[in-house]
């Protein structure tokens, strides 16, 4: 792949990733949806791990199928794209820092949701959206392995290697 188009790739990384992250922004703080229109009375934590994703398994009768779905997949699903477009968009594309710059942008929400009042700190959110990132980087090593052999033979098909 040419130096050129590899760049255009990378800058179009870092596009997405800026929107991505004006998007988790709204969505985990500011977003009707999820009821976060206006301030709690009194602050809302759970610092025991585990707690809330037993809870939401063990009353998905009660709470609905959806409620538990957006809970529990949910957290995961909100943060695949962080996992995939950090490592696009940045030198940085290990594994681990692409752990412990998941882990610091829900750390982040979870406490802005405490301080302010707005949604509530819970640890299992901290490992599912954890856990997203990472679901999201091995998307990531799995696209660029494909991509990279998808060029060494287009290479090699055409002589030029």
């Amino acid at each position: 792949m040419s130096f050129k188009r590899n760049k255009r790739i990378r800058f179009l990384g870092k596009i997405l990733f800026v929107l991505y992250i004006a998007f988790i922004i709204y969505f985990l703080i500011f977003s009707d949806w999820y009821g976060r229109t206006g301030e709690m009375q009194e602050y809302h934590y759970n610092l025991v791990l585990f707690k809330e994703i037993k809870r939401f398994w063990n009353y998905r009768d009660k709470v609905g199928l959806f409620a538990m779905f957006t809970n529990l997949f949910g957290n995961v699903i909100i943060f695949m794209p962080f996992g995939f477009f950090m490592p696009m968009a940045s030198r940085y594309r290990s594994f681990f820092s692409t752990v412990f710059y998941s882990f610091g942008l829900s750390l982040c929400v979870e406490t802005f949701q405490l301080i302010t009042k707005v949604g509530s700190f819970d640890v299992d959110d901290l490992l599912l959206n954890t856990l997203g990132g990472i679901a999201g980087y091995i998307m990531f090593v799995v696209c660029a392995a494909v991509r990279r052999r998808y060029v060494y033979k287009k290479k090699d098909r055409y002589g030029r290697r």
